[in-house]
């Protein structure tokens, strides 16, 4: 689509490049990302935040954080300051690669500069804390979910449920449960008692966990 608009003569601007830019990020191909970028270097078309938080997400999706990093320097020489959309890019990146504290950090970062997460964002890193086993920082953000009124869905509860019971937390994870029933929060399709019968014990091993 981007070749025919050149052949019939029509000129791509801003709009257009921060589209496509996005969308090979979306599939995680920052380097066609890039090259769309150094285009619109030489065609003379001011980049905006869109454009980078669009090249920062294509390199953080493939865990090239220091590339991305990179790419958030520049944002000071166009006068451009990062929002949620920079900091859930780069969360995304040091969650690709399992490094939960750096997350943590730049969540923190994140609330001290008066963005907020989405809901994507918040599963992410309590999926990534959990992987980790670091079940409090998993607990932390939870709560912190709730207290925006979010929940994660069927599928990130459950395994959050799960691999809690399983380190003793069971008595936590029972009053987060609880809360989030009595706020009408638990996700569409999530059997509370269901799971609750079908607790495992410590020495259970989840499906899909490594031997």
């Amino acid at each position: 689509m981007f070749s025919e608009m050149k052949s019939m003569y029509m000129i791509p601007n801003i709009l257009t490049y921060n589209t496509f830019i996005n969308g090979f990020s979306q599939t995680s191909n920052g380097e066609m990302g890039g090259r769309l970028y150094e285009e619109m270097v030489r065609n003379g078309i001011k980049v905006d935040i869109l454009t980078y938080n669009a090249l920062i997400l294509g390199q953080c999706k493939v865990g090239k954080t220091k590339k991305a990093a990179y790419l958030v320097k520049d944002l000071d020489k166009g006068n451009l300051v990062p929002n949620a959309s920079t900091f859930s890019a780069l969360i995304t990146g040091q969650c690709v690669r399992m490094n939960s504290e750096n997350a943590f950090q730049l969540y923190k970062g994140m609330i001290k500069s008066g963005c907020h997460l989405n809901k994507h964002t918040f599963e992410m890193l309590i999926s990534t804390f959990c992987k980790n086993e670091d079940f409090d920082g998993a607990i932390q953000i939870m709560q912190e979910m709730l207290e925006r009124c979010m929940a994660p869905d069927t599928g990130v509860l459950s395994k959050f449920y799960i691999r809690l019971c399983r380190c003793g937390k069971d008595q936590l994870v029972m009053k987060l449960l609880n809360e989030m029933e009595i706020r009408c929060l638990l996700p569409e399709g999530f059997d509370k008692a269901r799971t609750i019968n079908s607790k495992p014990q410590n020495h259970d091993k989840e499906i899909g966990d490594n031997p």
